[in-house]
């Protein structure tokens, strides 16, 4: 099987960075888009960045200007650079993925979800 294991998150002050990975592992034979959606508590699963396998990207307009998206395809991973963090930028981050694999055959997995890490922004 796949996985997508994402690290990075942690504690930072407002105006401070971050940088998240997201590693895919397994039978891996392509991975298509790649993206960062957040959670805060008691609101909806947000899209936050989303990179294709050729680099084009797109942004929510919240943190656009502020994070950058980017790819290894050599090593099926993703990252998200976070510069001048806001407290409401707080939520915990999971990493999304359309993966195609072997599973003694060629599957694919269009939606494929990491377990999370929590970003926190002290003001």
């Amino acid at each position: 099987q796949v996985q997508l294991v994402e690290s990075g998150g942690g504690l930072v002050q407002a105006g401070g960075s971050l940088r998240l990975s997201c590693a895919a592992s397994g039978n891996i034979f392509s991975i298509n888009a790649m993206g960062w959606y957040r959670q805060a508590p008691g609101k909806q699963r947000e899209l936050v960045a989303a990179i294709t396998n050729r680099g084009s990207t797109n942004y929510a307009d919240s943190v656009k200007g502020r994070f950058t998206i980017s790819r290894d395809n050599a090593k099926n991973t993703v990252y998200l650079q976070m510069n001048g963090l806001k407290p409401e930028d707080t939520a915990v981050y999971y990493c999304n993925a359309d993966v195609a694999y072997y599973s003694g055959r060629l599957d694919r997995n269009p939606d494929l979800w990491g377990q999370g890490t929590q970003v926190t922004v002290s003001s």
